[in-house]
């Protein structure tokens, strides 16, 4: 027999549950009940057809059907292959909603029968041939669409919901039941924002008329009471203070309830890097003072944890990581790192070559407000460059803030203390105290492989140096962006550029750490790592007081885990304050491979140098994970 797809007309298969739109609304899920059913391997061959010729239609109906995606494997016994025919009478039947097709049939033939009506038992050949024929019918368009009791519009310009009609919901658009369902989300979702925690769809009408090819749909809203916040009860502590999580919530009792809030208490909770799982859960019903209880129900990580990581380049060399790290010392998810680097590897194995690093940073989150941490380190380095050697310590301790998804704020006192060693100053000693201002913009879609989006930071760094007795500023800046093409964005064009100057004493009396240098992985590719700096003669360099750099990259994704990347970059370091371009502008170019990861694309380029100075190598190969910016 054939199954019709007319609302209301021939049913799909005898049953006591009922789905619309690939939705369940009633009754006991039974679907596919005797496919678990373990029995004799039932083999059989699929013919699929689909009558229109419409290719999009046809894959995903195929796309849909349990029948087509088994093919290649027998079922479990006739009864398991029978119910997997009956399940794709519903399956197909959504399939077809989704495109806006209620007019259509359905004919499952096993074994030159109607699938609906064969029993379990039924006794088949081995193998035996299935016949899917599928008539999507017409597409059925919107005649009236209309929403009872809808919310009213939005006041707080940073609540935005889209409007049911912006996705397709009015008359005249495809009638696709992912439409509807969308209509009815976004119709709860706007009551919700204005506290209405319950809102639900009170009635569905969908009609179809086969006669007009049109749904007619109504959706009548039931907000209920406004809500508004009890107290937040957390479940699952074992080592964490509940009362300091309640409180990191940001949610006040006795506030207007409100999606958003829950949403940002998630985001701030999972910064504390102390949960495997992690979830709030809203009381069923509203109590008759309005309050709404809420539980927050987690699942702890163990404190404690270790890695190792490296790093390659032909320029740089090797380099080995490793880091210990407890996140919950006293309770409040405080978080201890202690870290140790050696980089320069494989280019030299001399202790006195090598670059060394150890240090230890203490993050205490939840100070003042929900969103800002202390943040204090101690670093102990040895810094090993073509243009100096730097053996110092710095101490670090102050302020990060989170304002809002996208912005972000830190101050921070620092200090440090350091001997270096160049070949056209000799040996200096800098002892330096000063503050650390940064705020950084981020909106890009992905943090490690960005599609769309904009980053942008500026630092300030006022200090004073006590050996030389000078008060020294200087500020940086760098803007990223990110355009994709095409729907599934696989061409991405990317740019970035960074701009730094220094205002104060002479180069001869700042420390070389806090001048501009370029080159390097994150910087200049086919140059080496701070290799590009002011040049001085003999092929010697120094740091300069002006920065600027610039990347540009286009980054296609040639399959779904391959991607291939051409780039460009430039680099300018100059003597002065402002940029007088007397230096020479390092440009490199070259082109990449990317392999995409759930951790981000391990990064693989090459790059050569336009305009080799003295000292500059004539090719540079890079390993990383993560673009380049």
């Amino acid at each position: 027999m054939l199954v019709g797809l007319s609302l209301g007309a021939a049913p799909v298969a005898p049953a006591a549950a009922f789905d619309l739109f690939g939705v369940h609304l009633w009754g006991a899920k039974k679907a596919d009940s005797f496919e678990d059913i373990i029995g004799e391997p039932q083999n059989y061959t699929v013919d699929f057809s689909v009558s229109g010729g419409n290719e999009d239609v046809e894959k995903k109906l195929q796309g849909a059907s349990g029948l087509w995606a088994h093919r290649e494997k027998p079922a479990s016994g006739a009864a398991g292959l029978l119910a997997k025919a009956r399940g794709d009478y519903r399956r197909l039947l959504a399939a077809l909603y989704s495109e806006g097709r209620y007019g259509g049939s359905i004919s499952i033939l096993v074994g030159g029968r109607e699938a609906a009506d064969l029993p379990p038992d039924t006794e088949l050949p081995d193998p035996v041939a299935v016949r899917v024929v599928v008539n999507p019918g017409p597409i059925f368009l919107f005649g009236e669409t209309s929403i009872i009791n809808r919310a009213p519009p939005l006041i707080d310009r940073k609540d935005k919901i889209r409007l049911p009609e912006d996705q397709g919901f009015r008359p005249g658009e495809v009638a696709r039941s992912g439409v509807i369902l969308s209509a009815e989300r976004l119709s709860v979702d706007a009551w919700r924002q204005q506290g209405f925690a319950k809102a639900k769809v009170a009635e569905r009408n969908v009609v179809a008329e086969h006669d007009r090819d049109i749904v007619n749909a109504t959706l009548t809203m039931d907000p209920g009471r406004k809500a508004y916040y009890g107290p937040i009860d957390v479940e699952g502590t074992e080592r964490i203070d509940p009362k300091f999580l309640a409180w990191m919530t940001g949610i006040e009792p006795g506030k207007e309830y409100d999606p958003d809030d829950l949403a940002r208490a998630s985001k701030r909770l999972a910064r504390l890097e102390v949960f495997r799982a992690m979830r709030f859960q809203e009381a069923d019903e509203i109590g008759k003072d309005g309050s709404l209880p809420v539980s927050l129900i987690v699942q702890e990580r163990l404190p404690r944890r270790f890695g190792v990581g490296g790093s390659y380049s032909t320029l740089d060399g090797a380099g080995l990581e490793a880091y210990w790290l407890h996140r919950n010392l006293f309770g409040h998810a405080e978080r201890l790192r202690v870290e140790g680097k050696v980089s320069g590897l494989v280019n030299t194995f001399k202790p006195d070559e090598l670059t060394y690093r150890l240090g230890a940073t203490f993050v205490r989150p939840g100070v003042y407000t929900p969103d800002t941490d202390f943040v204090s380190s101690v670093v102990g380095e040895r810094e090993v460059l073509d243009a100096y050697t730097r053996n110092g310590a710095t101490v670090q301790a102050g302020f990060n803030r989170i304002f809002s998804d996208e912005l972000s704020g830190r101050i921070l006192l620092e200090s440090s203390a350091a001997r270096f060693k160049d070949d056209v100053f000799g040996t200096r000693n800098f002892i330096d105290v000063g503050l650390l201002g940064g705020i950084v913009y981020d909106s890009r879609d992905n943090k490690t492989d960005a599609t769309e989006g904009y980053y942008a930071e500026a630092t300030l760094e006022p200090y004073y140096e006590f050996n030389y007795g000078n008060p020294t500023f200087r500020a940086t800046a760098e803007g990223r962006a990110y355009y994709g093409f095409g729907a599934e964005k696989r061409v991405v064009a990317a740019g970035r550029i960074k701009v730094g100057s220094i205002a104060g004493p002479s180069a001869a009396e700042i420390a070389p750490d806090k001048l501009f240098f370029a080159g390097g992985g994150g910087s200049v590719r086919g140059y080496a790592y701070r290799n590009i700096g002011v040049p001085v003669g003999d092929g010697r360099i120094i740091g300069g007081r002006s920065l600027i750099e610039g990347s540009a990259e286009l980054r296609v994704r040639a399959t779904d885990s391959i991607g291939v990347v051409g780039f460009v970059d430039a680099g300018y370091v100059g003597g002065d304050s402002i940029p007088n371009f007397k230096d020479h502008l390092r440009v490199g170019v070259g082109g990449g491979l990317r392999y995409i990861t759930g951790l981000g694309p391990i990064r693989l380029d090459a790059a050569v140098p336009l305009n080799r100075g003295p000292g500059d190598p004539s090719f540079g190969f890079y390993v990383g994970i993560g673009q380049a910016f």
